[in-house]
């Protein structure tokens, strides 16, 4: 316990206080002694990351809860309706194959605030294959992985107003349709005025 409290940067006291809060599993027992391991470690160092962000302790205990006892890592991750994008299975050492050292407890804290990630058992969840190929891509072209997360939270927030759009447009004016069928028409569109607008900044600044 006073080892993993050391790499951790806490005290003793602080990590008895979470394992009584349950925000951390419970250590594997031989006889006396109780062994930690790597995921132990990772845990507390999110929850250090999540705390900087501003997460509450009692924020950090439901998420633990959900992750540890059984709640569906796709309800966890919003993937419970209909979606093209195909989640990912991945282990510590995979994300840190693809981000090296930018694959920090601070940049996951933010890919698990944003719902880019969660935690399934020991295995770590994406949201989207296509998302995450994109953004290894971009770090490989030397973007900081803290400057993609926070361009993907500004395309989230257009792409929820997007989605508004086109959702509103349906409801009034074809609320007998399918919304399954229509969506690629929705896609089409969002994906042709992108590649205009790019066209557009590209032309203004060569």
């Amino acid at each position: 316990m006073e080892e993993l409290a050391r790499l951790a940067g806490i005290t003793v006291r602080t990590l008895r206080f979470y394992r009584e809060r349950k925000l951390i599993p419970p250590p594997r027992r031989a006889g006396r002694i109780a062994w930690y391991d790597d995921h132990h470690l990772a845990r507390l160092r999110t929850i250090s990351a999540l705390l900087e962000r501003g997460h509450t302790l009692n924020g950090i205990a439901e998420l633990a809860e959900a992750f540890d006892h059984g709640r569906d890592v796709a309800d966890l991750l919003g993937l419970g309706a209909p979606t093209d994008e195909t989640p990912v299975r991945l282990t510590p050492e995979d994300l840190a194959d693809r981000f090296g050292p930018d694959a920090t407890p601070e940049n996951f804290a933010a890919s698990l605030d944003l719902g880019y990630l969660g935690i399934d058992g020991e295995q770590i969840v994406h949201i989207s294959r296509s998302l995450l190929d994109a953004s290894s891509a971009l770090v490989q072209e030397g973007i900081p992985l803290s400057a993609v997360l926070a361009a993907g939270k500004q395309v989230r927030d257009h792409a929820d107003a997007l989605a508004e759009i086109f959702t509103d447009v349906i409801l009034t004016h074809a609320p007998e349709s399918d919304p399954a069928r229509l969506r690629p028409l929705a896609k089409r569109v969002m994906e042709a005025e992108l590649s205009l607008a790019l066209d557009r900044r590209m032309r203004q600044n060569p």
